[in-house]
């Protein structure tokens, strides 16, 4: 992945407003699923590429310190050349002291070569840091934007449970106001309200049969009454 790529990336997914692409989904909740699928990948891909441009600018902020350090090696090899050179040349030895003088020269070579190395090396060290702080800091709002995607879809998911759990006792409600089962309760009372009148009537009757009965009895104590007396005037005529 080039490094253009990865910024437009993370720059694209960075900038995507949520809510905005909610409110164009037919179904939000798939949407958001593929949003999640989506930032994973991204940021998984996005994570690669950037430890790839970690990795990169380490290797090289390495060999500029390499370069560095060998610029120091070769001015310090370049001064023991000229300390030797000048004593032997103070000792009369010009030949070996012409020697050490062309040794000087050359270690001054390298530690030019390596103070070059890298002072060109340090434009490249400084922009590919300032690449590194901005991949950083893309990923970190990829992140947080995940974190916004995760939390808004358990958000959707639960108002859809909700939703559905309403939606269950409102058709159970307006299934029972079809069914209008306070009818059945009415049929029912009436019923019971026959079987008790039935027993009433039964128990009325059961009293009338009684009442006769000692009305009956009544008058044939009457009648014996009756006769009795009449036996007795009888007996007194």
């Amino acid at each position: 992945m080039s490094k253009q790529s990865i910024f437009g990336r993370i720059a694209q997914l960075t900038r995507a407003n949520v809510n905005a692409l909610l409110d164009q989904a037919e179904d939000p909740g798939l949407m958001l699923d593929q949003l999640v699928r989506d930032y994973t990948a991204s940021i998984s891909d996005a994570e690669s590429a950037v430890a790839q441009t970690i990795g990169n600018l380490r290797l090289i902020e390495q060999d500029h310190a390499e370069d560095v350090a060998n610029a120091a090696e070769w001015e310090r090899k370049a001064r023991a050349a000229s300390r030797k050179a000048d004593e032997l040349r103070t000792g009369g030895n010009t030949v070996d002291a012409d020697k050490f003088d062309a040794l000087a020269k050359v270690a001054l070579g390298k530690q030019l070569s390596a103070e070059k190395e890298a002072k060109d090396a340090e434009p490249t060290i400084a922009s590919q840091t300032e690449v590194v702080d901005r991949l950083k800091t893309g990923l970190t709002q990829m992140r947080g934007k995940l974190d916004q995607l995760s939390s808004k879809r358990d958000e959707l998911n639960a108002r859809v449970k909700t939703a559905e759990a309403q939606s269950k006792v409102a058709d159970a409600v307006k299934s029972i106001d079809l069914m209008d089962p306070t009818s059945e309760i009415s049929r029912f009372e009436d019923k019971v309200r026959r079987e008790e009148a039935k027993v009433l009537g039964q128990q009325e009757l059961a009293a009338s049969s009684l009442d006769a009965q000692f009305e009956d009895l009544e008058d044939l104590d009457e009648q014996t009454e009756i006769e009795a007396r009449l036996a007795a005037l009888k007996l007194g005529a």
